[in-house]
């Protein structure tokens, strides 16, 4: 019977596993990661109409644009009337990088401002709970461990 048996390494799996199921491509391409940077895909037009507005900020904030040197595999991807030559641009969004201690600080400063603004609006609310009627109340149940009838 021991004859019978088939080698462990001789077995395969590649026939239980199911197709590949077809998934839509991904709208932007993934830059390469450079260790201590973080990426970001910047709006620089909407419809064909340029937004200053838009890229200014992000550049004030410390994005920098990304050049194609820097990613040469996007070349492909590029628009051939870009209005920065020489940036990675796809569809009117510009790939911007930063270093990543400064967007961990904006993360945590724009954090801060949603949790005081959150505090702020719950604060106000509960200012017109009234004793009687209660906007919250505080629902506590508990639970006994009882030794059943006749213990």
């Amino acid at each position: 019977m021991a004859e019978n048996r088939i080698p462990r390494e001789a077995q395969s799996r590649a026939q239980n596993e199911r197709p590949k199921a077809w998934t839509p491509p991904e709208l932007l391409p993934e830059p390469e990661r450079e260790a201590g940077y973080a990426y970001r895909w910047v709006r620089v037009s909407t419809l064909n109409a340029a937004d200053p507005r838009n890229i200014s900020t992000k550049l004030r904030e410390g994005w920098e644009p990304v050049k194609i040197e820097e990613q040469p595999q996007m070349k492909i991807f590029l628009d051939p009337k870009s209005q920065f030559p020489g940036n990675v641009e796809v569809g009117g969004l510009m790939l911007c990088k930063a270093p990543e201690e400064m967007v961990k600080q904006r993360n945590e400063y724009y954090s801060t401002q949603s949790r005081s603004q959150t505090e702020a609006v719950d604060n106000s609310f509960m200012r017109q709970s009234d004793a009687r009627m209660p906007l919250f109340s505080d629902k506590k149940s508990t639970t006994t461990r009882g030794f059943g009838k006749g213990s």
